[in-house]
């Protein structure tokens, strides 16, 4: 069973139901749920952070008893800044490493397989990750 590391774009589609992506989403976390561990990182709880007033909120909108949380690894630092300077070289305009490119990295560096609606920015710079998205 290999985790998945759930961007968290996909948790707010489910926390704000989104019209657009809701199903998708839910229908994602529902069914990754009961075959694997699901895992976030302290970029994808910052991300989340703002749509909340406290951290007790957040802390119920993401539990424990669902996603297992976990710190970077220093690996997953370097290989984002080496993909940022990849984004840069590219002509990103973007002047500081994007959460995104922590979040890739971790996955990667961790050999998860990440669930998210931005995949052509991961298949771009982690081109070995699984990857799962809409279609």
């Amino acid at each position: 069973m290999i985790p998945v590391l759930v961007d968290s774009n996909v948790i707010i589609d489910v926390a704000s139901s989104d019209r657009a992506w809701y199903e998708w989403s839910a229908a994602a976390i529902k069914w990754l749920a009961d075959e694997a561990v699901l895992v976030i990182n302290p970029i994808v709880y910052s991300e989340l952070s703002v749509g909340y007033r406290s951290i007790e909120e957040l802390d119920a909108a993401v539990p424990r008893d669902i996603y297992r949380r976990e710190d970077l690894p220093w690996s997953a630092g370097f290989l984002a800044g080496r993909c940022f300077r990849t984004y840069r070289r590219r002509g990103g305009l973007r002047r500081s490493p994007l959460p995104d490119f922590y979040i890739g990295a971790h996955a990667a560096v961790a050999g998860y397989r990440l669930l998210t609606r931005d995949a052509q920015l991961y298949r771009s710079y982690f081109p070995t990750l699984d990857i799962i998205a809409p279609a």
